[in-house]
């Protein structure tokens, strides 16, 4: 219900218009939250579960009494919604809500803090009234780059969710500004999505659904169909996405706990062919997957007898090579580092894992750390005549590095000369002064350097 009424949360019969005038919004209709709407929103969209939503509010006890709020802090509040992160009244309440609303909620205790209350401020079993504001809200980030946001239209059921390898049964949606290229019911496997033209981000997302669920994914190009597109869809290079998914079912792959070390070995043998089938078709994201799967099945094994460490150490360092040199595809170069260090401490005199981190490091205009690794290639192959190569193209970067920096300190001392000429021609005795400034501040900055003492 609307009001024209100035109702805050000062009044003292706030609760009682609020319960006279207000709107059952709990999906059981028991009368725990009751609403009264302030201020309409202004596009009618309303937030989804999971959607991070930013609030002011402001919290009363019904004698009137303040005992939070968001404005005296000045400061906005957020939390995702549906997540059980804040009371259940807010969940229920703020999910009724338009971007720009402000509307009055009367709680009762279980759908505030209950029973037990909160120390010091609300004692067991209080009713509640807020204010609340919907200032906006955006969809859940599944990858810290942003390139996956779920929204959820509805929740799924249980506590299981698809693990890579799981095969699962859903309906897809999918559209192109604004266009829908693509509907239709699929199973395919967690991971290898690609096989049946499902892009990446809906692949990735699998493991976040729960069975029932239905969301929206908005996907950016790298999580859709890249700068390839899709000629199958018609979806042209870098395009983004939006898939509407249905979780009908799924069936989870056995975990590494479920498996012994000779079932782990057979798998790893299959994933690691499947990594390189979208290896070599240029599906570094998809390699990745399947290679990461054997790394996290065998790292863990370390108490094996030396006829089991053996085909467990060699299928690893593979799958640890494999990882660097799809992270260097992808441009990933600390990632690189990193699985080449775990290689060479599976092989210290491995000649790929010092190569490729001597790669990822140049990439990284680490150029000493990099030419020291190309020298411990040529220590294990002294034939190796690309990582010669490489050890000059080290030096001619450390060159070019220096003659920059002397460029660099050159062009500073050369304004401190130009501007303590000024000085001198404006003024003798400022010229004392300053020059005499200038030259410690000079000699401090070449002590730093290394040029005294």
């Amino acid at each position: 219900m609307t009001t024209d009424r100035e109702i805050t949360v000062d009044d003292e019969s706030a609760a009682a218009f609020v319960t006279s005038h207000g709107i059952d919004i709990t999906p059981n209709k028991d009368q725990g939250v009751i609403k009264v709407v302030k201020r309409l929103g202004v596009d009618g969209e309303r937030p989804m579960i999971g959607d991070k939503v930013y609030v002011h509010y402001t919290g009363k006890l019904l004698n009137g009494k303040k005992f939070d709020s968001s404005l005296d802090r000045k400061q906005p509040f957020s939390f995702n919604l549906g997540k059980g992160q804040v009371i259940k009244a807010w969940d229920v309440g703020v999910a009724s809500m338009q971007r720009g609303e402000v509307c009055l909620f009367l709680c009762k205790p279980e759908y505030a803090y209950g029973t037990t209350g909160s120390p010091r401020k609300i004692a067991p079993n209080s009713s509640l009234l807020f204010e609340v504001e919907l200032l906006s809200f955006k969809g859940e980030e599944l990858t810290e780059d942003g390139g996956i946001v779920r929204r959820i239209k509805v929740k799924g059921q249980g506590f299981r969710y698809p693990n890579v390898g799981a095969t699962v049964s859903v309906h897809l949606q999918g559209s192109c500004d604004g266009k829908i290229f693509d509907s239709r019911d699929v199973s395919f496997v967690v991971g290898e999505g690609d096989d049946v033209n499902v892009p990446l981000g809906v692949d990735r997302a699998m493991e976040k659904m729960q069975e029932g669920e239905c969301c929206l994914l908005y996907l950016k190009p790298k999580y859709g169909f890249g700068k390839e597109g899709c000629p199958n869809l018609n979806i042209g290079p870098n395009a983004e996405l939006m898939y509407e998914v249905t979780l009908h079912s799924f069936q989870k792959a056995k975990e590494s706990w479920e498996m012994d070390v000779k079932e782990k070995l057979a798998l790893a043998m299959q994933v690691k062919q499947k990594g390189t089938q979208y290896f070599k078709a240029g599906r570094y994201p998809q390699a990745v997957i399947q290679y990461q799967r054997i790394v996290s099945w065998l790292e863990i094994e370390c108490l094996l007898d030396d006829e089991q460490q053996s085909p467990v150490r060699d299928i690893l360092l593979v799958a640890q090579l494999n990882l660097a040199l799809c992270h260097l595809r992808l441009r990933e170069y600390t990632c690189a580092v990193h699985n080449c260090n775990k290689a060479i401490e599976l092989d210290e005199r491995s000649e790929k894992a010092l190569y490729r981190r001597g790669e990822a490091r140049l990439l990284c205009n680490e150029f000493s750390l990099a030419m020291d690794d190309f020298q411990r290639v040529l220590q294990v192959n002294p034939s190796n005549r690309a990582a010669r190569t490489q050890i000059s193209v080290c030096q001619q970067k450390i060159r070019e590095h220096h003659e920059r920096d002397k460029k660099i300190y050159a062009n500073m001392f050369q304004k401190f000369a130009e501007r303590d000429a000024k000085v001198q021609l404006a003024s003798p005795l400022v010229f004392s002064r300053s020059w005499k400034a200038s030259t410690q501040r000079e000699l401090r900055f070449s002590c730093r350097l290394g040029g005294g003492s």
